[in-house]
């Protein structure tokens, strides 16, 4: 089939548009002209735009794309591989440690020939975490057998989003096809950009959608089985034909970038050569580097220096033979990348420049590999400049004195060494012997507690100089409940808000030992260091008169990531509190929606809109989940009842170093994205839980007791006082058929927790 079937009509340009925009915005301007069936999505920075963005317009009505929010990029990458087998066009993005999640899906998608469109907006990959542009992460997708485009500006990264779904539904292709560009280089700046006026003229140049003519899971009359297991011979033709459909994605990709030049007046070349015709020295560099380094080109070429640069714009599969013949006059070839192959004495392209030129004899180009921009550290003219004289004094040299090496690192120095601003606080300093813990008659526990003044007296878990944001009800929550736990305490922060503004090195907020571990690991990784600790202690490897409680800490949505490992490590019952924060939403990466969040509320992808009235679904009860787990202790509690909270935290330290795993959710303001004044956090909180919205219980060895209940105190108020105070639900006071259902489950809740409350069976 002739790749240009599907535009053959249309071989003049198009009209466009100009503007000035983002390249988060221009993925999303494309998908939503391309008008996909489905986006499978999971926020991350810095590619969670791509979502808002389409959530925006389709608030707006401008698109028909079904939007469904993940529990994880590993769930994210399975609802894409899942709509691509029912033949639906497919799209999504993400970045980092999500790419990395999802990494496992990539290689069955590609091996069972299932195209998509995943946009790949690169960050640097944990550990330590960072959360800005490198290539990293892109690099562990060089071998799942997808497509790879990269896109160096925001015009770039729209136009090869069109062209991807072409290259990845042709016949002889069928893969997935990632674009990949630079975060926060690409994705945030803007700039001056192009896109089709209307959207037929992108619909055209794609086609109609063909995956119906290829077996999918949408016929029954024609049954398919997808993903049966293979021996070694057919798993070796597997891979043999999807080898040959890479290889032939290059020959595609050439042809859909000339027809989408006569369509656009741009061509995107499988390689951009700049001032390469008689170059004699060179640099290769990915994406928005590339587009830095050519007014270093120009200068130099002024100078009178035969200067130029390679930067391709496919790299699965690899230009070989392109390269081969940008490369065979030039005397020296300084490779930059993001990202290191570590241990390799050189970054995966490097070795595949080199490998692509050994087999060319005559070939004499020096290579040198130099590793730079990690994190996304900047990248200026002058380490162009950089390169550049590397590469000349090779190539004066006849060799490369250093053919590896990292670019812009400093050594240490021992009197910059980090010292702590303040004494190690521990043991006693944290024992206010105030707090008396008791086995009751019944078998639960029996708390005392001393005035609350008596107790601030103990010093902060938390020192002053974190970066939370004014009003943030997480940070002062944590920091009550902490002052419920006596002694010394471990605390693991999954990724979120709580651990973003309280240890941005070189500075911990942090009083007694932190660790951070990523959204959906953190439990697991607790589970590990509790139970070291414990039989290290049992062996006499460490000598420790007091127990040490182990917390971990999640929010921002991170109970849906993290929940297959909260709920693992709950069913081993380990010795340790797992405590939530919950702000109603991934309010870390911009208040995007989360389980939690409730029905009808605004986030930035669940807007309101003439099409939609914000989230879909009722809220998570996930103290109720993790009851069913059987562990001895749950709770919920709130800064607006401090005692009770501060009695719930003394019942979970007893339980965790005593029993097993105790479970906690506190409800914390969020006035940023709650759209609130900084200052009405505990006024709303309040509100939420005498409005029964968040009841305030705790279920003790299966025992469920109502420990504040507002209607036996006059003090029930209805949900839409609450409601009220918020920002993003002015819009549900207004729907009654919305607030009616939303004061049903608050309810329906509420009624089932007072027959728990009234009996021991339930």
């Amino acid at each position: 089939m002739a790749v240009s079937e599907n535009t053959e009509a249309q071989a003049v340009p198009a009209e466009q548009v100009t503007c000035f925009e983002s390249g988060n915005e221009m993925a999303a301007t494309a998908a939503a002209q391309i008008n996909y069936h489905i986006m499978g999505y999971f926020p991350i920075t810095p590619s969670t735009e791509v979502a808002q963005y389409l959530d925006q317009m389709k608030a707006r009505g401008q698109h028909d794309i079904q939007l469904i929010a993940a529990d994880g990029e590993h769930g994210s990458a399975g609802i894409c591989y899942g709509a691509a087998m029912a033949g639906a066009r497919v799209i999504n993005a993400t970045s980092s440690q999500g790419f990395l999640y999802m990494l496992e899906q990539l290689p069955t998608q590609s091996g069972t020939r299932f195209p998509m469109v995943l946009n790949l907006v690169t960050r640097a990959v944990s550990g330590p975490l960072d959360i800005r542009g490198d290539h990293s992460d892109l690099y562990y997708g060089l071998n799942t057998g997808w497509v790879i485009l990269t896109a160096s500006t925001p015009q770039a990264v729209y136009d090869m989003n069109i062209m991807a779904l072409r290259i990845a539904e042709h016949a002889e292709v069928r893969l997935p096809v990632i674009v990949a560009y630079d975060g926060f280089f690409t994705s945030h700046q803007k700039r001056k950009v192009q896109y089709f006026k209307e959207n037929e003229a992108v619909q055209n140049f794609v086609g109609q959608n063909p995956n119906h003519n290829y077996p999918n899971v949408s016929d029954p009359a024609h049954p398919v089985t997808i993903g049966a297991h293979m021996g070694g011979d057919d798993l070796l033709n597997n891979h043999y034909q999807l080898s040959l459909a890479l290889d032939k994605a290059g020959e595609v990709y050439a042809e859909v970038a000339r027809e989408y030049a006569a369509l656009s007046g741009r061509e995107h070349q499988v390689l951009d050569l700049y001032r390469m015709d008689d170059a004699e020295v060179a640099v290769f560099l990915l994406n928005s580097a590339g587009e830095s380094a050519k007014d270093t080109v120009d200068a130099l070429r002024a100078k009178g220096i035969k200067a130029g640069l390679v930067r391709p714009n496919i790299i699965r599969p690899f230009p070989a033979e392109q390269l081969r013949q940008a490369l065979k006059n030039v005397k020296a070839l300084l490779v930059g990348e993001r990202a290191d192959s570590y241990g390799a004495k050189g970054g995966n392209l490097t070795h595949e420049i080199r490998s692509a030129l050994q087999v060319d004899p005559d070939n004499q180009t020096i290579i040198l590999s130099r590793i730079f921009g990690l994190g996304g550290k900047d990248f200026y003219a002058d380490d162009a400049e950089a390169f550049f004289q590397l590469a000349m004094d090779a190539a004066a040299k006849g060799y490369a004195e250093i053919p590896f090496d990292y670019h812009g690192y400093y050594p240490g120095d021992p009197k910059n060494a980090l010292a702590p601003v303040s004494e190690p606080l521990y043991g006693e300093a944290y024992k206010s012997g105030l707090i008396e813990v008791t086995p009751g008659e019944d078998g639960r526990l029996k708390v005392k507690l001393p005035p609350l003044r008596q107790l601030t007296a103990k010093p902060h878990r938390l020192a002053p100089g974190h970066g939370a944001c004014p009003g943030c009800g997480a940070l002062s929550a944590l920091e009550l409940f902490f002052k419920g736990i006596e002694g010394d305490m471990v605390v693991l922060f999954q990724t979120g808000c709580a651990y973003v503004v309280t240890a941005s090195y070189p500075y911990s907020s942090h009083n007694q030992t932190f660790v951070h571990n990523l959204f959906q690991n953190g439990a697991a990784t607790l589970a590990g260091m509790v139970d070291a600790f414990y039989e290290l202690k049992r062996r006499g490897e460490i000598q420790i008169s007091d127990d040490v409680t182990f917390v971990m800490v999640s929010g921002d949505g991170g109970m849906d990531i993290g929940m297959g490992a909260t709920v693992g490590a709950a069913l081993r019952n380990h010795k340790m509190i797992i405590l939530e924060y919950d702000n109603e939403g991934y309010m870390n990466t911009g208040s995007q929606l989360s389980y939690s969040t409730p029905v009808g509320h605004m986030t930035s992808t669940s807007g309101v809109g003439k099409t939609q009235k914000g989230k879909k679904g009722h809220h998570k009860d996930t103290a109720q989940i993790l009851a069913a787990c059987n562990i001895p202790y749950v709770f919920t509690g709130a800064e607006s009842n401090p005692q009770d909270l501060l009695q719930k935290a003394a019942k979970a330290q007893w339980y965790a170093n005593n029993v097993g795993t105790a479970y906690g959710k506190l409800l914390c303001a969020c006035p940023l994205n709650w759209k609130t004044p900084d200052h009405s956090g505990h006024d709303l909180v309040k509100a939420a839980v005498d409005s029964c919205f968040f009841p305030l219980y705790e279920i003790e060895q299966g025992l469920t007791s109502i420990t504040y209940n507002p209607e036996l105190k006059g003090k029930r108020i209805p949900a839409v006082d609450w409601l009220k105070g918020m920002g993003k639900t002015k819009h549900l006071l207004k729907d009654e058929e919305l607030l009616h259902s939303f004061e049903t489950e608050i309810e329906r809740r509420w009624s089932r927790l007072k027959l728990k409350h009234e009996s021991t069976l339930l």
